[in-house]
């Protein structure tokens, strides 16, 4: 249990993954098209002014970890968190919701979930109304709806892309863009 306020950075890396590859590119995210981790754990930190940590979900239900991608959390300061389960059981999902009511019963720990499933929901909710300081890190258009629903009353939304930079190139992404924040200067 921490013994000061931090924000803790839970990534549901199928989760992202998926959405970038079949709803914004169309197909499997090339290794450089993938987000870059470290600039989401480097946004965790500052995000809500204390220091952060970086949780990686996995499933590793197959028995094997991608060991490279493993290694890469570990020297970017993440701890991946390999888990397995049934070939029924959402072991993610199940993991995440479990780390998010454990957080619930600390007396401190804010939470920033990377991730647009609305399986958190109760957890997130309780999260919010507890006070606790609670974002969603996504691609803003693919965020389930009732977790955009909290934003008034506290949840705050940050975009993968636009809010976090967390990419090495724009992407080929049709959404609404506030007037304030358009750049034209992207579509020449």
């Amino acid at each position: 249990m921490p013994d000061a306020p931090r924000t803790y950075l839970l990534i549901d890396g199928e989760n992202i993954d998926a959405t970038l590859g079949m709803s914004v590119l169309g197909r499997r995210p090339a290794p450089e098209e993938r987000p870059r981790w470290d600039r989401i754990l480097d946004f965790a930190h500052v995000a809500f002014d204390q220091p952060a940590k970086g949780l990686f979900f996995l499933n590793a239900s197959s028995g094997q970890m991608p060991m490279n991608f493993v290694q890469a959390l570990l020297a970017m300061d993440f701890h991946p968190i390999p888990l397995s389960g049934s070939a029924t059981e959402k072991v993610v999902d199940i993991g995440i919701q479990r780390t998010l009511e454990a957080i619930a019963k600390q007396p401190y720990g804010d939470v920033l979930l990377a991730s647009h499933d609305g399986d958190f929901l109760p957890q997130v909710e309780a999260l919010v109304d507890a006070g606790r300081d609670v974002g969603i890190i996504c691609f803003r258009e693919f965020v389930n709806s009732h977790l955009t629903e909290l934003t008034s009353r506290g949840l705050r939304i940050y975009d993968l892309e636009d809010d976090l930079g967390a990419f090495q190139a724009p992407l080929p992404r049709v959404r609404i863009i506030p007037l304030e924040s358009f750049d034209p200067t992207r579509y020449l």
